[in-house]
């Protein structure tokens, strides 16, 4: 259990590092089943429903940017997920009642692995209300030079900005922005087990991997059961009739109990519409979209 100054910091800076959040025993089995799915990765040449190619891909050097929605492809990232001490993480910060948003595992070969531009998870998702973080777990040591995840405190309690280019969403915000600080940017780095969380309407991204060692984290996002989606956004479940969204919505409570009156709040929202041409993945729209980098060299 997180102490109340823990979680009064992330209330006011929209961001937290949790130290040693994870044992090393666990961290290592995880990280060695991402390690597997890398391994088996060379075998393909375009992205699909697990992998996201990175370029420069190939059977020799295999390079992902992502394995997507890990919990579904491995028993032990949905073990890491609904372990007692990743619940105690969750109520902690959103309450006795839990739902899943979505799981990823980004990864960052060495020698250039993709950058993630600034963006707020908020200007994907928008909900009734924003009860609602990632959190992102290290497989590896993770330092200033194999692309930390970076983010801008108090920036969940400012504007949802434009993440539009040429008149459709691409993920991303401009740099040139005047209401995005960069310079107040922070690097959140620690080592394997350790996990940051960060609000979902907290301004962050991360440069491309310059190192000669890979960067693995694997993110949890979930919200409060009552939080409910807004029409608009790209998830699947605004495809799913009625008997299968709440199939699936309790297929995603991580704890507790579905909320079916949803706790609606006065919050900032701009809807991810028109889409890019490939909004299969964030390093899609982001690319498709015609996203301008705040990483250029």
């Amino acid at each position: 259990m997180l102490s109340a100054e823990q979680i009064a910091r992330y209330r006011t800076d929209g961001y937290l590092l949790i130290e040693n959040a994870i044992g090393p025993d666990e961290i290592k089995a995880i990280r060695d089943t991402a390690l597997e799915f890398i391994e088996r990765s060379r075998a393909l040449t375009e992205s699909d429903d697990v992998y996201d190619l990175d370029d420069g891909h190939s059977a020799e050097t295999p390079r992902l940017t992502r394995i997507k929605v890990p919990h579904k492809q491995h028993p032990i990232f949905d073990g890491a997920l609904r372990s007692d001490r990743m619940k105690s993480y969750f109520t902690d910060f959103l309450g006795p009642n839990v739902a899943l948003q979505t799981t990823k595992l980004n990864t960052k070969a060495p020698g250039g692995g993709a950058a993630v531009e600034w963006h707020q998870d908020w200007a994907f998702y928008p909900h009734t209300n924003d009860d609602m973080l990632a959190f992102g777990l290290m497989l590896e040591d993770v330092d200033e030079e194999n692309g930390p995840l970076m983010v801008i405190p108090g920036s969940h309690k400012g504007p949802v900005l434009s993440h539009h280019n040429n008149g459709v969403f691409c993920g991303a915000v401009n740099p040139d922005d005047p209401e995005f600080h960069f310079d107040k940017a922070i690097k959140l780095t620690g080592k394997a087990g350790d996990m940051s969380v960060h609000h979902a309407r907290t301004l962050h991204g991360s440069a491309p991997n310059r190192s000669d060692r890979a960067r693995m984290i694997m993110f949890f996002e979930a919200c409060s059961a009552d939080a409910w989606p807004l029409l608009g956004a790209g998830s699947y479940i605004h495809r799913l009739g009625q008997q299968a969204m709440w199939d699936d919505l309790r297929e995603r409570m991580i704890c507790g109990e579905p909320v079916l009156s949803p706790r609606i709040e006065t919050n900032p929202v701009r809807l991810p519409l028109p889409p890019a041409s490939d909004a299969s993945s964030i390093f899609k729209s982001q690319k498709s979209g015609g996203a301008k980098s705040a990483f250029a060299a």
